[in-house]
């Protein structure tokens, strides 16, 4: 038996990245999936690919800053795999690497949108569902080490990331009584869509290697790495477990 047999969860930005990961390590463990991305095309292949046969994975669009889709997220998920488990706020977004006082307005609020507003709306949306079923509900947001141990010039990502985590730990503490657990986990920079927007200069390996100098086990965060962290605290192993920020970052925060 897999550790999450039996369990639905939803992945936002599950099309690529850290995201495809958690989907790929979750099939693996039994769960059914529903991946939401605005990448359609990327969502119905990873779904394709990863859902096998048995129909275990399927794609939703979706806007994880629009209450909207969060709404019909919901749906889909009752409809297509008959409720709801796991909610793994994974989507993310950044600016590009540069001075604090150069950031735009349009900046700061891609940012707090898709980092902070979003888990907001998920939580606002799929909180009555688990409190009027009475099913014991479980969010995992990907944070960073950008939340705990920031680096200059990404202070509004920085700060979006910190809000993820205390946000986490305040609803663990609210809704923990109700059995709704809420952790999270820090990647380091990985190789992932928004590397070349941290690193702020070209994507070589050379200027990565910069990044990952300050990492003790001398690597970035991997999609296995931080899928392998998302499924304990997904599963009954993690029961006990809840408000805490897992940094799977290879020692960079210590």
């Amino acid at each position: 038996m897999g550790r999450l047999d039996g369990k639905v969860a939803i992945v936002t930005g599950g099309a690529s990245g850290f995201g495809k990961g958690i989907v790929a390590k979750f099939i693996a463990e039994g769960a059914k999936v529903l991946i939401a991305d605005l990448a359609e095309d990327a969502g119905k292949a990873v779904a394709s690919e990863l859902g096998g046969s048995a129909g275990a994975a399927a794609f939703a669009r979706g806007n994880v800053t629009s209450r909207e889709d969060w709404a019909n997220l919901l749906r889909v998920s009752i409809d297509t795999f008959g409720g709801l488990d796991i909610v793994v706020n994974n989507a993310g977004a950044s600016y590009t690497n540069k001075a604090t006082e150069d950031v735009t307005d349009k900046e700061f609020d891609l940012v707090f949108d898709v980092n902070v507003k979003s888990i907001y709306l998920s939580a606002s949306v799929l909180l009555p569902y688990f409190l009027d079923s009475g099913r014991p509900g479980c969010f995992i947001q990907v944070a960073s080490t950008a939340g705990v141990r920031p680096r200059p010039r990404l202070t509004w990502y920085n700060a979006s990331k910190a809000a993820a985590i205390n946000a986490t730990k305040t609803m663990a503490v609210e809704y923990g009584p109700k059995q709704i657990r809420f952790n999270a986990v820090s990647p380091v920079i990985g190789s992932t869509g928004m590397t070349h927007l941290f690193i702020g200069k070209e994507n070589t390996e050379e200027n990565r290697k910069a990044f990952e100098s300050v990492i003790p086990l001398g690597r970035g965060s991997t999609p296995q790495d931080v899928a392998n962290a998302v499924t304990y605290l997904a599963s009954e192993e993690a029961g006990f477990i809840t408000g805490v920020n897992i940094e799977v970052d290879g020692g960079r925060c210590v």
